[in-house]
């Protein structure tokens, strides 16, 4: 049995507008895409994009590893030699200064303005193949995943956009052209799942790297995950956020674990500042808590209470 005319006609409409959108997005990010292939230390290649510019490149950690300088390749074929500036293994990634001045950049979004089922669209060079175009939906915000040296990354965007290798270190794009996360990781064997670091945390680590040439941050040893906060736990904790971070665990001997954080905890409020995601928890542990005792409002199914955590250096 065929569908009427007219319904044609609108499916029609939809992916056409649904194309557009993409396309369009693409057009205004694609150009400021390019492929970062490794000139020193152990050889490898992947993607990213200018910030700036003055020729910041934004990638991941993986993509360059050891190496002092990398080849920056254009969509237009164009290549320059690029001197990274430092790298973040916690997050997985890393900055570059590419040689000479450039027209088209792709500057960070707010991730914070994310939801589920919005347009996902990752840009990159997968298995060499210049300028590959995937499109999904944001399929969870917060995540937290283990990097391949072992590190929690926090604040991770899980998309059904398909990456391949060399994708890593591209941009993951909304709908309005914006970039708002990293591409970094895919699943192997299993179908439909990537990630990104979100476009905040990205912005956090790019900051941190050109004042200090590295990521200064305290350390409590959690990872966490971004929840929603109910109402009431929002009033007892007297914030106005809906969200909070609840932490998926926390590790032996650690400063949470000997200031009595457990698995489930959700943390509304650290210092008095909201906690409305694991971004926030990310930039609010910075160097400036490391020795400092750091009070936390914690949400338990018996209710709040006050934690006091001491924060150490990260190594």
């Amino acid at each position: 049995m065929s569908l009427p005319a007219q319904q044609l006609q609108f499916d029609d409409a939809l992916l056409d507008d649904y194309s557009a959108t993409v396309a369009d997005a693409v057009d205004r990010i694609g150009p400021a895409v390019c492929r970062i292939e490794r000139i020193g230390g152990a050889g490898g290649q992947g993607s990213g994009f200018v910030i700036t510019p003055d020729g910041l490149v934004v990638t991941n950690y993986h993509v360059v590893g050891d190496a002092r300088t990398v080849r920056v390749t254009m969509p237009d074929g164009a290549s320059r030699e690029g001197r990274v500036l430092g790298r973040d293994p916690d997050t997985d990634i890393a900055l570059v200064r590419a040689d000479g001045s450039f027209a088209d950049i792709a500057p960070l979004g707010d991730s914070k303005r994310l939801r589920r089922g919005q347009i996902a669209i990752a840009i990159g060079n997968p298995l060499g193949f210049e300028w590959t175009v995937t499109s999904g939906v944001v399929s969870a915000l917060g995540r937290s995943m283990r990097a391949a040296t072992g590190r929690l990354i926090d604040d991770v965007i899980q998309t059904d956009a398909a990456l391949n290798p060399g994708n890593s270190g591209g941009p993951l794009v909304s709908s309005a052209g914006e970039v708002i996360g990293v591409n970094t990781a895919m699943i192997h064997g299993a179908q439909g799942i990537a990630f990104a670091v979100a476009s905040n945390t990205a912005n956090f680590v790019i900051s941190e790297i050109i004042r200090f040439g590295r990521v200064r941050r305290a350390f409590i040893g959690v990872s966490a995950d971004t929840t929603n906060l109910p109402r009431r736990a929002a009033l007892l904790s007297q914030v106005s956020s809906s969200t909070a971070v609840r932490l998926r665990s926390v590790e032996a001997n650690s400063p949470a674990a000997k200031a009595g954080l457990r698995e489930g905890d959700t943390i509304a409020v650290i210092d008095g500042r909201p906690v409305t995601g694991v971004d926030d928890l990310v930039r609010i542990l910075d160097a400036e808590r490391i020795g400092r005792e750091t009070l936390c409002t914690v949400v338990r199914r018996s209710g709040i209470t006050q934690v006091t955590v001491m924060p150490v250096a990260r190594n």
